[in-house]
């Protein structure tokens, strides 16, 4: 609860600004328990807007601004205004949901006082307004004075009825805890209850909670006056609510059965707490198991634990626990655990503890197989290169020169070959294949 304004407050305000205060131009203070404006001036020198609704604030006072926003505090000293004369920048005003809008000109009085004002509770003030509050400002601000006064009293009165009535909740709620026992008290009794004890234990424990539904829903529907004291008693109350949940939450959180994870007899448990998914790969050809744990992809690393063991392995996701028994014994040292660039998933890589040779086998004879497959082809191709060697002295083939200088001799035409010779040397050549392929010999 804040009773006045902290240069550490200011600052967690300031988040827009990178919490810096000395260049900061505009902040929001509402619904802070502000009572008082001390050095915010100081501070924030730059400061030109700011925002102070559902405050405690009794009086004005603050300097160097362009707008104000006061809804909705306890501003009945109408005459603390007169502080931001001097402030020549300021050009709007709310006071909306104050004491001070109920008095008796009260809008003239503020109009006359601050004449820089172009804006007074989100109203535009109009020349003959501020013409017309000046003339008859000396008998409103009398007026204002004597309504001050009379709320200060009534304010006294209100502070004595509220301290009253605080003190005789405070009695009535004493009374009610010492005569009913609590419910969380283990240490008090020595021995162990039986079973009808445990179950008045619980009766009792279920009373102390409707009551305090009784007592919440007596709060809320009870009158009480728009005083500062009744809001900061309803905040008192509503804390005092919230920090009794913190309480019962972390007493749960400590009342919880540990996860087993291992029997009493040694054997070792498949836990999945976090409740994800998740794949265990045997990847045989590199002689390894890999593990892809479908943690949140936008969850901190800093928040997962790994723990790998021979023959299981462990993640503590935010504290809550996956285990899986492996099929085989694994490497802890040599395993790795990292998180996938695209899906953010744990991905854990464990080489298992037993090298296998067949592997390496499988390589050597896929080498092997080549090979033949190589020879295979050589012998092939170099098959087909003997049956292309020819021997010139085994086989006759005509003389192309002859045949030309034959041409020139008798000055006829072309001279055929005789097939005769054609065909006895195709009979020459008995293991001579013709292929296709093979370009003419010439």
């Amino acid at each position: 609860m804040f009773l006045s304004v902290t240069e550490d407050l200011v600052r967690r305000r300031a988040e827009h600004n990178n919490c810096e205060i000395f260049s900061l131009e505009e902040i929001s203070l509402h619904q802070q328990e502000i009572e008082k404006l001390e050095h915010l001036d100081k501070w924030c020198r730059d400061l030109k807007i700011l925002y102070l609704q559902n405050n405690l604030i009794p009086k004005i006072g603050c300097e160097e601004l362009k707008k104000l926003d006061l809804t909705a505090n306890f501003i009945g000293e109408l005459s603390s205004i007169e502080s931001l004369k001097c402030n020549i920048h300021l050009k709007e005003l709310f006071l909306m949901g104050n004491p001070c809008t109920e008095f008796e000109g009260y809008r003239q009085f503020v109009v006359a006082t601050l004449q820089q004002l172009k804006y007074l509770d989100s109203k535009e003030i109009e020349r003959s307004e501020r013409i017309k509050a000046l003339q008859d400002y000396p008998e409103v601000q009398w007026k204002i004075r004597e309504q001050e006064a009379a709320y200060l009293l009534k304010r006294a009165r209100e502070k004595e009825e509220a301290q009253r009535r605080m003190q005789e909740k405070k009695d009535e709620k004493q009374k009610q805890m010492d005569s009913k026992p609590g419910c969380d008290s283990p240490d008090s009794p020595q021995e162990k209850p039986n079973q009808a004890e445990a179950d008045g234990e619980q009766e009792r424990c279920g009373t102390v909670e409707n009551d305090d539904d009784d007592e919440d829903r007596k709060f809320w529907e009870e009158p009480t006056p728009y005083t500062p004291e009744s809001r900061l008693e309803t905040h008192r109350y509503m804390e005092e609510k919230r920090r009794a949940k913190d309480n019962a939450r972390e007493s749960k959180k400590r009342e919880k059965t540990a996860w087993t994870l291992v029997t009493a007899e040694g054997k070792v448990l498949n836990v999945n707490v976090p409740k994800l998914h998740f794949s265990l790969k045997d990847d045989e050809e590199n002689n390894q198991i890999i593990l892809d744990l479908a943690v949140y992809r936008h969850l901190d690393t800093s928040l997962l634990d790994v723990d790998v063991q021979p023959t299981y392995v462990r993640v503590l996701v935010k504290g809550k626990p996956f285990q899986l028994v492996l099929p085989e014994e694994v490497k802890p040292d040599s395993s790795c655990a990292k998180r996938s660039q695209t899906t953010g998933h744990l991905v854990v890589t464990m080489p298992k503890a037993k090298e296998i040779i067949l592997a390496k086998q499988n390589v050597s004879a896929s080498i092997k197989h080549s090979d033949c497959n190589t020879q295979q082809k050589a012998t092939r191709r170099s098959g087909q290169v003997e049956k292309l060697e020819v021997d010139p002295s085994k086989y006759s083939f005509p003389d192309v020169t002859k045949i030309v200088q034959e041409k020139e001799r008798t000055g006829q035409g072309p001279i055929k070959l005789q097939p005769q010779k054609v065909t006895e040397a195709k009979k020459s050549s008995y293991d001579f294949e013709n292929n296709e392929d093979v370009p003419p010999l010439i």
